[in-house]
């Protein structure tokens, strides 16, 4: 599988999804830019200092449905080469099980035992396109896994199928990990797995605790009503967190993307304090980002929003590591917490 070669002295490798550089769509607009073509995105990741890509199935393996197994797989093989020429590394593939006609009431967790099959299948061609590419992540965002109302589905059933999924999957290869990104709703109103305690709680209970893990995005942490850097230290604690989705989020809305500390410095300096204290990258996990630029953002310049959040983090680094913690200490020993609190934010503020 593929490794980064890190360089002397640095912890922190970024990644983002080729979706991140996007036409500026919403469910309320067209696309407002032309779109760029995959290979010249590829070309962008080494400029803007990032060295890993995240996939879905389909970006690595377009139209991946009409296809052979063995055509898929030679495309994937294709695919990996041109990352290693470009000196890319494959974060990780996910199935993209929510936009196919057959998933509309769900893949894994659908009433229909065709549609199960076949969430089953392409999970499968999922860790063949991972394998090929070289990376052992999979990762399970379960968009359509839940319900719009708790009649349709029995939930405990659900939760079975969703294990049995999991077991499929770590089944397939001997070396593939799964990843849970959860998230509490939307597009499903009531989605299976909503947060990082369920996602472990299913890992355990997995033919190979070992190889389930998860992956923590900001704004759905904050769509669960939690906050992001407590949710990363229980991953942490139970050594479970293989990967974050960095962004931010005004309150709980629709899942908006914003650029990472755009919205709450304090809650992403929070979230880098927990990762920098845990040792988090030093065994090859990422700082991924996903993010979306305005839709009023000029094509020439769509995207500094991944440059922008990557800024951010490196600045949030250095004040976690110039946080005073003798002086924390003594304020943590005498219970003034607002002492705390002032020191905190005039930190942030750059005062002296």
């Amino acid at each position: 599988m593929a490794r980064l070669k890190r360089q002397r002295g640095r912890r922190y490798c970024f990644s983002f999804g080729p979706w991140n550089i996007s036409e500026g769509a919403d469910p309320f607009g067209p696309p407002a830019r032309k779109p760029i073509p995959f290979a010249k995105k590829l070309k962008m990741y080494k400029k803007m200092g990032f060295d890993g890509i995240q996939f879905h199935d389909d970006d690595a393996v377009p139209d991946l449905d009409a296809l052979s197994t063995q055509a898929v797989g030679k495309r994937a093989a294709q695919l990996g080469k041109i990352l290693d020429d470009e000196g890319l590394v494959p974060e990780f593939v996910a199935p993209r099980l929510w936009e196919n006609p057959k998933t509309i009431d769900g893949g894994f967790t659908a009433n229909s035992a065709s549609a199960r099959r076949y969430a089953l299948d392409r999970a499968r061609l999922t860790v063949d396109i991972a394998v090929e590419l070289g990376t052992r992540n999979v990762v399970l965002w379960l968009a359509r896994e839940g319900t719009y109302l708790r009649e349709a589905k029995n939930a405990r059933e659900a939760h079975d199928r969703l294990l049995h999924a999991i077991n499929t999957i770590l089944g397939h290869h001997p070396e593939i990990r799964v990843l849970i990104e959860p998230k509490p709703n939307e597009p499903m109103d009531h989605a299976y797995l909503p947060t990082i305690g369920h996602a472990i709680a299913m890992a355990y209970r997995s033919d190979d605790p070992t190889r389930v893990g998860g992956l923590i995005e900001t704004a759905h942490a904050v769509l669960a009503g939690l906050d992001p850097s407590d949710e990363m230290a229980f991953a942490l604690h139970h050594g479970k967190l293989w990967s974050v989705h960095l962004n931010d989020q005004n309150g709980l809305k629709y899942d908006q993307d914003r650029n990472f500390a755009a919205v709450d410095l304090r809650r992403a300096f929070n979230q880098v304090r927990v990762l920098e204290e845990a040792g988090y990258g030093q065994d090859g996990e990422m700082i991924g980002l996903d993010v979306k630029t305005f839709r009023t953002q000029k094509l020439t310049d769509s995207t500094a929003h991944l440059v922008n959040s990557k800024r951010f983090f490196e600045l949030l680094v250095e004040k976690v590591r110039t946080f005073n913690r003798k002086k924390e200490a003594q304020l943590i020993a005498d219970c003034n917490y607002e002492g705390l609190e002032r020191m905190v934010i005039e930190h942030l503020l750059g005062a002296r």
